[in-house]
């Protein structure tokens, strides 16, 4: 059965005042599962508050829009009370227990990618939250709350059953959230829009790169990330990821054309993007992208922490390490065709600006 790797957009999984939940579906993208990728986004309106919660998935969260603040609590450590923005990347392992709170005017959107290899469900990320509707210690006997906290049966009702709300609630305007504090980003967050550039091509494109030498923590979650911008009508050379993991891409902004090829030189995928659509290449198969007029943005991962690509065209691509009497051979071609082919693209270049 022929894999279907179209684009999708999330769908609404709850919500309410404070914001919503967005997930992509397993069986709408089914990539997802075959490749065990979760995927989803959280919007948080002005003051809306995503209840503390911790994942059966290990996360990469990207800020798409807005600001606010987060909470991360690791394993037997302190919370971290962390001032987010825009084109923040934070590295989210097994066990972290996080909240997130929006007290600016503008929404507050958050992608969340990772795997699922260890979770209940290929393909899809649980949440299990600490308090709320759904809390986990609504399921105990006031008995066991009682005895676990040191608390009267009367003090374990208005804990669990005060909060009714589930998974994402509107806190009063009157009540003080905690500020963020200084040095806590350290360490947990890096600026994709900030940080110093990986690949800077002129009229081309720009990279970031999330890894473990600018963010640790990324080889606790085991996976890389990076964020990748092009010019109107520019080209993201045709590559592959020469380490056998798949690519995960969200369409931050703009819109193009991407093509993807398979084995057998079968082009498996020939669409138009735009902002808010995901999508997933499959190992070793290849992919290239045309930007349009606005340009072309994405935020992916790869499922490896330190990833390797393979450019198929440019100075660094394969194609001009082999032998010219192997191209000569390989294309069926005469030298003057090969000499011409070999002449192109010598630049250190993976975005090529439009044709003058």
């Amino acid at each position: 059965m022929e894999l279907d790797l179209s684009p999708r957009l999330p769908k609404k999984v709850y919500g309410g005042d404070g914001g919503s939940y967005f997930a992509w579906c397993p069986e709408e993208l089914p990539m997802l599962r075959e490749g065990n990728i979760g995927a989803a986004k959280l919007a948080l309106e002005k003051y809306g508050l995503a209840l503390p919660r911790y994942s059966d998935s290990s996360k990469v969260a990207y800020i798409l829009q807005g600001s606010g603040t987060a909470g991360i609590v690791l394993p037997e450590k302190e919370e971290k009370v962390i001032e987010i923005k825009k084109g923040d990347s934070i590295a989210l392992p097994f066990g972290v227990v996080t909240w997130w709170f929006n007290n600016a005017d503008t929404e507050l959107v958050i992608l969340f990618l990772g795997e699922t290899h260890k979770g209940h469900k290929a393909g899809q990320f649980t949440d299990f939250y600490l308090t709320g509707s759904n809390g986990i210690f609504t399921g105990f006997s006031t008995e066991f709350v009682g005895r676990a906290w040191d608390l009267d049966e009367t003090t374990v009702k208005k804990l669990v059953g005060s909060q009714t709300g589930n998974g994402i609630v509107k806190v009063d305007a009157s009540l003080k959230m905690p500020s963020p504090r200084k040095g806590d980003r350290e360490g947990f967050v890096l600026n994709c829009l900030e940080a110093p550039l990986d690949v800077d091509i002129k009229d081309g494109g720009r990279v970031v790169v999330l890894n473990t030498k600018n963010l640790p923590l990324v080889g606790e979650v085991g996976f890389g990330a990076d964020l990748v911008r092009i010019d109107g009508h520019s080209m993201c050379s045709p590559g592959f990821s020469c380490d056998s993991a798949l690519q995960v891409t969200y369409i931050v902004g703009g819109s193009g054309r991407v093509q993807v090829v398979g084995a057998d030189g079968k082009r498996v995928l020939e669409t138009h993007v735009k902002a808010g659509a995901l999508f997933i290449v499959p190992r070793f198969f290849v992919v290239s992208k045309i930007a349009d007029s606005d340009g072309l943005s994405w935020f992916s991962i790869v499922t490896t922490p330190d990833p390797i690509f393979t450019h198929l065209a440019g100075k660094t691509s394969v194609w001009k390490a082999l032998s010219p009497e192997v191209l000569q051979a390989a294309f069926k071609v005469a030298p003057e065709v090969e000499k011409t082919f070999r002449s192109k693209r010598t630049s250190d270049a993976i975005f090529f600006p439009p044709p003058h």
